[in-house]
């Protein structure tokens, strides 16, 4: 009888610490650091250290994750059974708020992302944002890809990887856009009426660029340049 009691009790106290774990906004989320903010989104720079895991946090925004280096980790949604997922460095994925999770790093390096909430898309998911020319495709380019990979709530997200040397041609930005640099990058932008501009960027690195402007986008650097761009109407 004795058993039984203390294995009762003991199961009562676990169910009891479930019902405890503590939950935060993701702006309370020790490992999401807050890079950059504005109207159209909110950016944070996520690094889960070797075999650790992140608080439950809520995700009140659609938003995607661009996975800097290959990594391995287990998804555990509340309410949900855990998922392992083994991410690739790159991986961009888009995934629907309204939950919350904990992030646990199986892998012995640092889980290191890029995760861009997307701050209107209660307004997109009224509202159907205007459709892009072009929604899915890859171009071939001479030395490099450029990889429509998807539209969510009317923000265009693609992936570019140039060669050295390696030239992405003339294109036109109407609305603003998001860079993620993937990889480290020497870039050089050759705007229309205004002339090449250096650009340097750190793995993980993000910038805020405005539209209005055609350029060209140069990989001056020695080794490959990866990045994703998410376009805004």
């Amino acid at each position: 009888m004795k058993s039984v009691s203390a294995f009762l009790l003991i199961i009562s106290s676990v169910v009891l610490l479930c019902a405890q774990t503590p939950e935060v906004e993701i702006t309370a989320e020790p490992s999401h650091h807050l890079a950059l903010q504005n109207p159209f989104v909110r950016v944070f720079k996520v690094q889960v250290a070797p075999h650790a895991a992140t608080l439950m946090h809520h995700h009140r925004h659609d938003y995607v994750f661009v996975t800097l280096g290959a990594s391995e980790v287990e998804n555990d949604v509340q309410g949900k059974p855990p998922v392992t997922l083994k991410l690739n460095d790159g991986d961009t994925h888009f995934l629907p708020g309204g939950f919350a999770h904990i992030a646990k790093n199986l892998s012995g390096k640092p889980f290191r992302n890029v995760t861009i909430e997307f701050m209107q898309d209660e307004k997109a998911h009224k509202s159907p944002p205007p459709k892009w020319n072009e929604e899915r495709g890859m171009h071939i380019l001479e030395g490099g890809t450029q990889d429509i990979l998807f539209v969510k709530d009317g923000v265009r997200v693609t992936e570019v990887a140039l060669q050295p040397e390696a030239t992405l041609p003339k294109h036109h930005h109407a609305g603003p856009h998001l860079l993620v640099a993937v990889s480290d990058l020497e870039i050089r932008s050759d705007v229309v009426g205004q002339g090449p501009m250096l650009g340097y960027f750190k793995s993980g690195d993000v910038k805020w660029l405005p539209g209005g402007y055609s350029h060209t986008l140069t990989n001056v650097g020695k080794a490959e340049a990866k990045f994703i761009t998410l376009e805004f109407h």
